[in-house]
């Protein structure tokens, strides 16, 4: 199965579809409301633990409604939960805002009880963290918790993934404990100061994240797939029409986490991120929309 741990936040997402966001002080009528499970951590462990691998989870949850919505879901996905609840704190919310024309979104996230994980916290996972082929983690928690995190993985000899959303000012040497980073072209450029909009960009940007320490870099393209250094570019696999576009990245991630844990190469993990990307645009939702191993290996 191959063994991953993942460290991040959970929130429930509110998602509203308009087919435009009101100006302030405007108010604007939607055309559809859901509310369902994300949060980028949360959101590539349940693709990580439907792809197939032994998914752990990291993080903090209040004591409430949306606390019991991430448990459930974890248990659908077989995600094991290593979440311990504060009473005094609430689960984390996200509001998100689908163009109802292309899909398109922006989103707010208010991570609650998570935005208190601190290094103690990741300290107590240690034995967790080392017994892992891939640990993974993204920005949503406080930095230092992120960092630490990737500190424990790299002395237990785990294979090191970083997602560097949302983008932030990173602390020195944290790139370099990092096998890889899979920014999006947003994030790489506020990684390198490099624009990425062109293939030509994205290998002089995954060139920089190298020179800055990193193993791997892979920038994610959307809609052309994603640039593996030292490779070139991976096409995205197209799976239908796309309904949405929230949470995209976190499927790739998920996706490629599972795969690099089960052995495969570089290039095959890259690709079956891209799969599990591909299918999870043709749903709506997010952790909701995560696709199965059966499917995305029936897509390749």
């Amino acid at each position: 199965m191959g063994k991953v741990a993942i460290l991040g936040v959970f929130v429930a997402d509110t998602a509203y579809r308009a087919a435009r966001m009101p100006k302030m002080g405007e108010t604007v009528m939607g055309k559809s409301f859901a509310l369902g499970p994300g949060g980028k951590g949360s959101n590539q462990a349940v693709a990580c633990a439907r792809i197939g691998a032994e998914t752990h989870f990291i993080t903090l949850l209040g004591q409430d409604d949306f606390a019991r919505m991430a448990l459930a879901i974890w248990k659908d996905a077989g995600v094991v939960a290593h979440a311990p609840q504060r009473a005094d704190s609430y689960t984390g919310a996200a509001f998100i805002f689908v163009d109802d024309t292309t899909g398109d979104n922006a989103i707010i996230v208010s991570p609650g009880a998570a935005a208190s994980i601190s290094v103690k916290d990741v300290e107590a996972q240690t034995d967790l963290i080392r017994s892992v082929q891939v640990f993974v983690t993204q920005l949503e928690q406080p930095m230092q918790a992120a960092l630490r995190g990737l500190q424990i993985a790299r002395d237990g000899g785990a294979t090191t993934v970083l997602n560097p959303a949302p983008a932030a000012d990173l602390p020195a040497g944290m790139l370099a404990l990092c096998d890889y980073v899979t920014p999006n072209e947003t994030e790489a450029e506020a990684l390198t100061g490099i624009a990425v909009t062109s293939e030509q960009q994205a290998d002089k940007a995954a060139r920089a994240l190298c020179d800055l320490g990193v193993g791997t870099p892979i920038i994610t393209l959307g809609e052309r797939g994603a640039w593996l250094h030292g490779h070139g570019l991976v096409p995205a696999v197209k799976a239908g029409p796309v309904v949405e576009t929230t949470g995209a990245g976190d499927a790739f991630n998920g996706g490629f986490a599972a795969a690099l844990a089960q052995g495969a190469d570089p290039v095959q993990a890259v690709r079956i991120g891209c799969a599990t990307a591909g299918l999870s645009v043709t749903r709506p939702g997010t952790a909701a929309a995560m696709p199965t191993r059966s499917e995305v290996q029936a897509l390749l």
